[in-house]
């Protein structure tokens, strides 16, 4: 008679193998999720220190000062993507990901753009509360899925710690577990 785990209610079998992928997953998205509200407040703080800090820079230029912020966060970003968020994907080739980094963000902003227009010009919602809500709350949401998924597929697509080719291991070719061996070898 072989002794088998416990399973709760919400346990059905053939779940155990998913649960830590989706952990992973999630765990994933959080980095994620903290590397662009980094890089959303590397924006904005930029944005507003050239327009209206000290010296007041660029105050008659916000189109200027807006690429600049937006190009600085969007080299944070990537770091903080590359190195943090998709570790265990990032690619040897630096700048073909920092290329297909901007092109994925490009494409993210024109999801925003167009959310923008598309409220604005097209349902004729012109005040500046739906304008926010369309550019800034819509268009943020539909943009960083875009993001995320194309991250993962196009930008940072380098080998993870298994190989995806690689079989998994018989029950024969599997290591036996040794108590008191596998104590020492961690």
């Amino acid at each position: 008679m072989t002794a088998s785990r416990p399973r709760d209610a919400t346990t059905k079998a053939g779940d155990q193998p998913r649960l830590p992928a989706a952990r992973a997953r999630l765990a994933e998205l959080a980095r994620f999720g903290s590397v662009g509200a980094v890089a959303y407040v590397v924006d904005l703080g930029l944005f507003n220190l050239l327009r209206f800090g000290p010296g007041e820079l660029l105050i008659h230029k916000p189109l200027t000062a807006k690429v600049i912020s937006v190009a600085v966060a969007t080299l944070v970003a990537w770091l903080g993507n590359r190195y943090w968020t998709f570790s265990d994907r990032k690619t040897s080739s630096r700048r073909r990901e920092l290329a297909g980094f901007v092109v994925v963000n490009i494409g993210g902003l024109v999801i925003g753009v167009g959310c923008l227009a598309f409220s604005h010009y097209v349902l004729g919602l012109t005040s500046p509360l739906a304008d926010n809500i369309s550019a800034n709350v819509i268009g943020l949401v539909l943009g960083t899925a875009f993001r995320y998924v194309f991250y993962r597929r196009l930008v940072f697509t380098g080998g993870t710690a298994a190989a995806p080719d690689a079989p998994a291991p018989s029950a024969a070719e599997a290591p036996v577990p040794m108590p008191g061996v596998d104590a020492v070898r961690t």
